[in-house]
């Protein structure tokens, strides 16, 4: 996966959701299956939503540690998993989120096709 650096990329938006939290940019509403794996921990839940700065995992099997790296394998049918590398920044109720350590051309358009998807709009 190509890595870009975040200094050329548009500046996102910080937008504030229903409980007070500040985020960058929009989130996309899914449901999709996902697989997570954080050392030998594994783990699995539904990818509730994404964003082009991290994800939020649903009935979470089992919730990684807060600071722990993981990958989420997301499948989206008919093509292979999607897989996204981030570390857990909080929990919640039932699951919990990342943030990716980098914006890359990958995660921006697996976003993009998430939203194209749920027919939701991302950008501008």
């Amino acid at each position: 996966m190509a890595e870009e650096d975040e200094s050329q990329l548009p500046e996102a938006e910080i937008v504030e959701d229903d409980d007070g939290n500040r985020r960058r940019g929009g989130r996309v509403p899914t449901q999709f299956e996902s697989l997570y794996s954080a050392g030998r921990s594994e783990g699995t839940g539904t990818l509730a939503d994404i964003s082009y700065s991290g994800a939020l995992i649903e009935g979470a099997s089992m919730k990684p540690e807060i600071g722990k790296d993981l990958r989420i394998y997301v499948f989206v049918q008919p093509v292979a998993p999607f897989e996204l590398v981030g570390t857990v920044v909080r929990h919640t109720e039932a699951g919990f989120a990342i943030e990716y350590p980098a914006v890359s051309d990958e995660v921006r358009r697996f976003v993009d096709d998430a939203a194209a998807i749920v027919n939701v709009r991302t950008r501008p």
